[in-house]
C-alpha cells in the first residue's frame, strides 16, 4: 500500500485515540515491539496489540518478524502530507442541500399538492421556489396564468402569489408578472 493510497478518514480515525497517538509518537523515533511499547506506555500487551492492529489497518504502521518479535515501524511518507492535503482527499457531498429541499417538498407537498405552507421561512421559500420551478419559461405572465399555475398546488393562489412577490421571486407591473431567474 503506497502512502498515497491511505484514506484520510481512516487516518483521522486511527489517530483519534490518545494511546494510538502515543504509539505513533514512539514509532516516529524508531521501530519497536509490543512488549517494549506496553512498558513505555503503561498498558498491557493486549491493549498495545489492539492499537497497533488499528494503526496497521489504517496504513500507518507496518510490521515484520525478526527472530521472536514482531517489529512495528511507522510507514514512511504517511505523515508527510499536510492537514490541508488530507482534508482535500475526503469525499465531499456534491449535493449541497438537495436532500434537505427534497425532504421539505416531500413533507409539505405529498402527491404534489401543498397541504400547508410551512411557518419556517427557509422551508416556505423552498416550497414557493418549487412551485415556480414548474412554471413554463416565458419573459412575462398574466395574472391569470400565474393564478392557474399556482391553483394546481393550492387553492389559496392569491396568498401564495403575494408570498412569492414578498420573497422577491416575482415582480409585478399592473397585470403582468415577471419571474426572477
Amino acid at each position: 500500500m503506497a502512502a498515497e493510497d491511505i484514506s484520510a478518514l481512516a487516518l483521522f480515525k486511527a489517530l483519534g485515540d490518545e494511546s494510538r497517538l502515543r504509539i505513533v509518537q514512539i514509532l516516529i523515533r524508531g521501530e519497536s515491539y509490543v512488549e517494549l511499547l506496553a512498558s513505555r506506555l503503561g498498558l498491557t500487551s493486549a491493549t498495545v496489540s489492539h492499537h497497533l492492529k488499528k494503526l496497521e489497518e489504517a496504513g500507518l504502521v507496518e510490521c515484520h518478524r525478526t527472530q521472536f518479535y514482531m517489529i512495528y515501524a511507522l510507514r514512511h511518507g504517511v505523515l508527510d502530507k499536510t492537514l490541508t492535503d488530507l482534508i482535500a482527499e475526503i469525499p465531499q457531498e456534491i449535493d449541497d442541500d438537495t436532500k434537505y429541499r427534497n425532504s421539505v417538498i416531500e413533507n409539505f407537498m405529498p402527491c404534489g399538492i401543498l397541504k400547508q405552507l410551512p411557518a419556517q421561512q427557509k422551508k416556505r421559500e423552498i416550497i414557493l421556489r418549487h412551485i415556480l420551478s414548474s412554471l413554463p419559461k416565458k419573459d412575462s405572465y398574466t395574472e391569470k396564468e400565474i393564478n392557474d399555475h399556482i391553483k394546481q398546488f393550492h387553492e389559496d393562489y392569491c396568498y401564495l402569489r403575494r408570498e412569492m412577490i414578498a420573497f422577491g421571486m416575482m415582480t409585478r407591473d399592473h397585470e403582468t408578472y415577471f419571474v426572477e431567474k
